[in-house]
């Protein structure tokens, strides 16, 4: 009773079936549901541009412009492309639903194993993200770091999205739009400042540039840096079905509104790192040296930190309304276990939410929550799944044919060439800064969805009804029981009661370790009088589960093999948890080797305690 009230505490009351419909979100509460990872991106893509190029030469600052207005151009392309998944693709899956039905079953595993590291990726990164935001303005708090990241996952994260969709959006959206208003009073001004102020728009500092040999190399890392701000723009085409009807449509509006923000956004705080020449600091973020150069060390820069902190905690989110519907439908396909497919009491994918939760977990450890580090790893996965999403729809428009066919397939043939060379500029320029993990990863998922489908290929394989057998006479079969006893005690005689009630013949096994006990067991074995012969083996090595699986193998091997063996195990169940503490789990360790390694049947036959 107690655990079931803390349950309800922190998850609230199981949800009918019927109540799904009310679990659907309207487009302003879809927006920051799902636009947070993306959103947030700006508290820190347009600084990895500036890491990036101030990192090989002070006179590549005045590259930025260039590499922005590329990653602008880009973003553009994308969400067009996405508008036309979100629209063929009602059902959610995003680029794995667009691959498995236009590309194949390889293409759709690769898109499959891309989103699944992403998705794991967004969740750290986004959370380590919050923390150097909040250590930027408390430096005090830099020690404990990885204590906050982990208590802002399991401790908040997890905790509202086992609550439900509604919960996890009524928990969100307003912190979301505090967050656009906030960037958005900053960026106006920020700009207003610069062109009414006495000093240049641009100082001269930050319009330096200077072609070398290694500049390419230089830029293009750069513009891969910058591409992180583009993660999560595919989230709306795998939730989808979270949308209120008409959902296809409803998901396209939204996506568009989130582009436009996301563009604004980060256009402005990229023309402010510019005007302010910002330049990497150690624990302070590119953001918060513009909030406190343009508002100053007051409320309003305390405003921007706070909700930026919030948002880029916030953009996890979008991973948990993502990633558990898309192993959802890799369960149902039969690459991911079962039990992901299922809905929990509050009508949440439980497992798949869970499954992200440790996986993200796992991230933050190993990278001790360097953000720096993790978004080394970031890209790839998103930008190879935009390319398969798009390749995909140029094939899909080319079936489906009719008015406007050829220029939407012109769209995202566009998209897919360009999202594809970025995929390579990614690999190229991050390839010793953990791409290759990345590249490493996505091979090994698609093996594990390939074992997993094919032990359920096998499993139903084996398990389907032969129906040329149906209506033809059955073997004859025998029920034989085997009952190993440890003496003669008031458990042992409700196993044997029960055993007599099943039927057939009964074998009561007594397996002995010390020899001088035999005499005292068969004494009272006899003076019981069961009517049933006692087996006794003796086992001079003191094993117990050996000799008594050797029996059991003979005796199958002595009867007909269609025949049914039971093996019932005598157990007494523990008032009090810790009690179990003080006995051995023999019976335990039995049932396991059994179940694991012989066709047998093996049941418990519990005898409560009371005290």
């Amino acid at each position: 009773m107690v655990q079931r009230s803390i349950k309800r505490l922190l998850f609230g009351r199981p949800l009918h079936n019927r109540e799904l419909s009310h679990e659907k979100l309207p487009n302003w509460k879809a927006l920051p549901i799902f636009s947070s990872d993306a959103l947030s991106s700006i508290a820190y893509g347009p600084e990895q541009v500036i890491l990036a190029l101030t990192a090989a030469s002070a006179f590549a600052y005045g590259f930025v412009p260039y590499v922005s207005v590329g990653i602008l151009v880009l973003l553009a392309v994308v969400t067009l492309s996405y508008v036309q998944v979100a629209r063929a693709n009602p059902g959610g899956g995003g680029s794995y639903s667009v691959a498995r039905g236009n590309l194949g079953e390889f293409p759709a595993l690769i898109a499959a194993g891309s989103l699944v590291a992403d998705y794991c990726l967004t969740v750290a990164v986004s959370i380590s993200s919050g923390t150097d935001a909040l250590v930027s303005a408390f430096p005090q708090l830099n020690p404990i770091r990885l204590g906050i990241d982990l208590f802002v996952l399991f401790g908040i994260l997890m905790v509202i999205n086992l609550r439900g969709v509604r919960e996890s959006a009524n928990a969100f959206v307003y912190p979301t739009y505090a967050f656009i208003f906030g960037i958005a009073a900053l960026i106006v001004t920020g700009i207003y400042q610069a062109l009414s102020g006495i000093q240049p728009v641009l100082p001269p500092a930050s319009l330096e540039k200077q072609w070398t040999a290694g500049m390419l190399f230089v830029l293009l890392r750069a513009f891969s840096n910058g591409c992180s701000s583009m993660t999560g723009i595919e989230a709306i085409s795998n939730g989808v079905p979270n949308f209120k009807e008409p959902s296809a449509e409803n998901a396209r509006i939204t996506t568009y509104w989130m582009s436009f923000v996301l563009g604004t956004m980060f256009a402005g705080i990229s023309f402010l790192m510019m005007h302010f020449h910002i330049l990497p600091m150690e624990n302070v973020t590119g953001l918060s040296q513009i909030a406190e150069a343009t508002l100053g060390r007051n409320w309003a820069y305390y405003y921007i930190q706070f909700t930026t902190m919030i948002i880029l905690y916030l953009a996890a989110n979008t991973a948990y309304n993502g990633l558990p519907p898309l192993l959802s439908i890799l369960a149902t396909d039969g690459y991911m276990p079962r039990y992901l497919s299922a809905r929990g009491d509050r009508l949440a994918f439980t497992n798949g939410i869970l499954f992200l939760t440790f996986a993200a977990a796992f991230l933050i450890v190993v990278y001790h929550g360097n953000t720096e580090h993790l978004i080394s790893l970031y890209a790839i996965g998103v930008f190879l799944s935009f390319t398969i999403a798009q390749t995909g729809m140029v094939i899909h428009w080319r079936k489906e044919g009719g008015a406007g066919a050829k220029s939407r397939a012109l769209v995202n043939g566009i998209g897919a060439v360009i999202t594809g060379i970025v995929v390579v500029v990614i690999v190229i320029s991050k390839f010793v800064h953990g791409a290759w993990m990345i590249l490493v990863f996505i091979p090994a998922a698609i093996f594990v969805f390939k074992k997993i489908k094919n032990h359920y290929l096998a499993v139903s394989d084996q398990l389907g009804v032969n129906w040329n057998e149906v209506g033809l006479p059955r073997p004859e079969r025998k029920h034989i029981v085997i009952v190993p006893i440890a003496g003669v005690n008031r458990v042992v005689q409700n196993t044997i009661d029960y055993a007599k009630v099943l039927g057939g013949e009964v074998h009561a096994v007594y397996i002995s370790t010390d020899s001088e006990q035999i005499g005292k067991v068969l004494e009272r074995w006899n003076r019981w009088k069961p009517n049933i012969d006692l087996k006794i083996i003796e086992s001079p090595y003191r094993t117990i589960i050996a000799p008594l699986v050797s029996y059991i193998d003979r005796i199958d091997k002595k009867n007909n093999p269609n025949d049914f063996i039971t093996v019932l195990i005598p157990e007494f169940e523990t008032k009090k948890w810790w009690h179990r503490l003080l006995h051995n789990q023999t019976g335990w360790m039995l049932r396991t080797v059994l179940l694991l390694y012989r066709d047998v049947v093996v049941t418990v036959v519990p005898f409560k305690l009371v005290k």
